[in-house]
């Protein structure tokens, strides 16, 4: 059986799908092929979604613990965590996000074939798995497959005692300890889980500061914050091998100094990076470009074969570091859409994509950071206020962290905005439109923020930048 379409999407995470509702939008016959037994990829089933429950339940479990200062009355309770509980809210905000998406389909006529899909050659697409069949796409077929955990070499995961994110969001209970390879969004953010939660937690990275892609000053001050918890972080640090056992898992660690080390915990959690899904796709027979891989492609998004493109995780440039963001595939599945269906398009701007990771206190971050623009050959300055001086981060008793604004000086302009502390990944939407709109320094300041708000801390960042902070 052969079913004809405009557009065939292969993969229905957060670049496939919305790539799927804009081409459906616009007019275009759609269908999307995805495997799994749910829609919305790793993003909402495995990563950012259920990752982010935990998170939040960790904040709330923080709040309780303060009982007494906030003035709340618990009687003889005890405060604890009931990890059934957890996952069952989890869960149900999973389902409901799924379920959203299925109506979402429905309400634009977005076929759903379940299967596996394989390019088949010229606008082809065959489903292995499942409902076996050939799709034919009459205007582009759209690969959209996405990343998975992966580990490195010498440590073998064996999804037990040596995890990924895939099976620590699923933890029926609170492990004693566990040591977390990678200090990453995904490495920083189950720290903060599990230390909230009650675990003994070490951190491990193997270059020389946590968050490494991050600006220099918002590394330092998580290590700092994540030392103040109580978490052990060990940077400039290399796991060697990784022994899982009945009860735990034995790590043979080697610093900056070469002397070897050994760590003990219960669980090792590998989050080291993640790789693109490929495996069965077909691209070696079409001699589609692949680069260690991953799909290569151009800025419009195509591929090296005729009528085939790529977005999300599981692509590549010439140009080094494609962020692995769940909003940065969403955005390039609008503009592929558009670009298919003959509407003008713009080509995305690197620079300016958000980055937000969500562990305690949180950090937000978008454009150059202060190396970066100077390695570009800028004339920098920079401004930065902390979160500590704001009337409602006293409020919220959630003082920790900064903003830092890095500008160039010929013409003011808002080069990069980096902040750690509280809503940081909130307060990173106004510095994000900043950059789109190539925002000056004094533009920022004229701009009002309302008061008492975090956002405070903004306006208050690009004063200093001019060497004119009112509150410090």
């Amino acid at each position: 059986m052969a079913q004809e379409y405009d557009v065939v999407v292969i993969g229905s995470g957060t670049g496939g799908y919305v790539a799927a509702i804009r081409a459906a939008q616009l007019g275009l016959s759609t269908a999307v092929v995805e495997r799994a037994p749910v829609l919305g990829g790793t993003c909402l089933n495995w990563g950012c979604i259920p990752t982010k429950a935990l998170l939040e339940h960790a904040h709330a479990l923080k709040v309780a613990q303060s009982w007494k200062e906030w003035g709340l009355t618990l009687g003889e309770a005890v405060i604890g965590l009931d990890m059934t509980q957890v996952q069952t809210r989890k869960d149900k905000i999973v389902k409901g996000l799924t379920g959203g998406i299925e109506l979402l389909f429905k309400k634009n006529k977005i076929a759903w074939i379940k299967g596996s899909g394989r390019l088949a050659g010229a606008g082809k697409v065959e489903i292995t798995e499942g409902d076996k069949q050939t799709l034919t796409a009459r205007k582009q077929i759209i690969v959209a497959t996405g990343s998975q955990a992966r580990s490195v070499p010498g440590i073998e995961l064996d999804r037990r005692r040596i995890i990924t994110s895939d099976e620590a969001i699923g933890m029926k209970e609170v492990p004693r300890s566990i040591a977390i390879m990678g200090s990453g969004a995904v490495g920083v953010e189950f720290a903060s889980i599990f230390r909230r939660f009650g675990s003994d937690v070490t951190i491990i990275e193997l270059l020389p500061r946590l968050v490494p892609i991050e600006d220099e000053a918002v590394s330092a001050e998580l290590e700092r914050s994540f030392k103040k918890q109580g978490i052990k972080v060990l940077t400039a640090t290399k796991v060697t091998s990784a022994t899982p056992g009945a009860g735990g898992v034995e790590l043979e660690a080697q610093g900056a100094d070469g002397k070897a080390s050994t760590i003990s915990a219960e669980y090792l959690l590998v989050a080291t990076g993640r790789g693109p899904v490929t495996s069965g796709l077909g691209a070696e027979d079409l001699k589609l470009r692949m680069e260690r891989g991953y799909i290569h492609v151009d800025r419009d998004f195509r591929t090296s074969v005729g009528g085939i493109s790529a977005i999300g995780d599981v692509i590549t440039f010439d140009a080094p570091g494609h962020p692995q963001l769940a909003h940065l595939s969403s955005a390039e599945g609008v503009a592929l859409a558009e670009r298919i269906a003959g509407h003008e398009s713009r080509a995305i701007n690197y620079d300016q994509v958000p980055g937000c990771t969500y562990c305690d206190p949180e950090i937000g971050s978008v454009g150059l950071t202060e190396k970066e623009a100077q390695a570009r050959g800028f004339d920098v300055r920079v401004g930065t206020f902390k979160f500590s001086v704001l009337a409602r981060a006293r409020i919220a008793a959630e003082t920790e962290g900064f903003v830092k604004i890095v500008a160039e000086k010929k013409y003011d302009e808002v080069l990069g905005v980096h902040m750690i502390g509280p809503r940081s990944t909130e307060l990173v939407a106004e510095a994000t439109l900043a950059l789109r709109l190539e925002c000056t320094v004094e533009e920022l300041i004229r701009t009002i923020h309302a008061h008492p708000t975090m956002s405070e801390a903004v306006g208050e960042a690009a004063h200093a930048t001019h060497g004119a902070a009112i509150h410090a």
